[in-house]
């Protein structure tokens, strides 16, 4: 099964081995993982969004193990926020962040290679993609954004403007809506998006390596290194076995219940911390969880694997 697992890890790896490069060498100059970080945020991730959501058939939630990765996903998110909140003391914004980073799987440039590798088919990505990209990605950044508000300005006012302000949930909203109403883009208008899609994935995996040669001190007393391994150990193991167990409990079939453990076991995505790096948080956290949780899944997901299928 490792066999069929690392394949799909190496163009993470070289494109992120390629980021740490240019950024060590500074062969893109002073500022330009500053600008690459705006320029996915802002642009290549909407346009992977909305031509993502326009081109998903919502008929996808259908799927029968949906409800036992949903309830995972919620069990161990909830897990990882009262982690950060109770047990490391973060203010709103971290432990928001912690929490996700426990259970926002790496759907899309992951996701689809693993599934593909494993069980020759992604369309449960699909599924990941809408909760993930509607439901989660939405939360996060209104945590965020509450915690960040300007004075004098209400919070309702700030969540409410959400949608306005940032551009991948506008994008993920527009992308729905356009699937649902059957409506399509004109050719020259879909064109320019779909080529800043193809190369959105690839430029994140560039900043997040980049994001590696960046300076600061690290803390002194290790607390953010435990609450990294506590992050990483609820996203690559915790979640994986709640969804098993609430998918035995629903009676999910076999095909269906690997499939959605197996997802569930994808490491931390690199989109927690393209969100992050535009706030005035330690980006390095989330990013060292990204990198640590993707390194460790090339073992932990055969693992998954190989025990799930011996189990069922």
């Amino acid at each position: 099964m490792t066999g069929g697992v690392l394949p799909a890890f190496a163009p993470i790896w070289a494109l992120t081995g390629l980021g740490y490069l240019l950024g060590r060498f500074r062969v893109l100059g002073d500022g330009a993982e500053a600008a690459l970080t705006k320029y996915v945020f802002v642009v290549a991730m909407p346009a992977v969004l909305f031509t993502t959501m326009q081109d998903t058939p919502l008929t996808a939630l259908l799927n029968p193990g949906v409800l036992a990765f949903l309830i995972g996903t919620v069990v161990v998110g909830a897990i990882g926020f009262a982690l950060g909140k109770w047990v490391f003391r973060r203010k709103l914004s971290e432990w928001a962040v912690s929490g996700m980073a426990s259970c926002y799987a790496n759907a899309g440039n992951l996701g689809i290679p693993v599934l593909l590798q494993l069980f020759g088919d992604s369309a449960f990505v699909v599924v990941m993609i809408l909760l993930q990209t509607l439901v989660l990605m939405p939360s996060l950044l209104a945590l965020l954004e509450a915690d960040a508000r300007e004075p004098g300005r209400s919070r309702w006012r700030t969540l409410l403007m959400l949608p306005v302000r940032t551009p991948v949930i506008a994008a993920s909203l527009a992308g729905v809506l356009f699937r649902a109403s059957g409506l399509h883009l004109p050719h020259l208008v879909a064109q320019p998006l779909h080529l800043l899609a193809s190369a959105g994935v690839g430029t994140a995996l560039l900043v997040l390596g980049m994001s590696l040669t960046s300076g600061g001190a690290r803390d002194p007393m290790g607390t953010r290194r435990v609450e990294m391994a506590a992050v990483v150990g609820l996203k690559l193991f915790a979640q994986p076995a709640i969804t098993l167990g609430v998918g035995l409990l629903l009676g999910v079939p076999h095909p269906a219940l690997m499939i959605a453990t197996v997802c569930a076991g994808l490491p931390t995505a690199q989109n927690i911390f393209i969100a992050t790096s535009q706030y005035a948080l330690d980006s390095r956290f989330v990013r060292d969880c990204v990198l640590v949780s993707t390194l460790v899944s090339m073992g932990s997901l055969s693992l998954v694997s190989w025990l799930v299928g011996e189990f069922l």
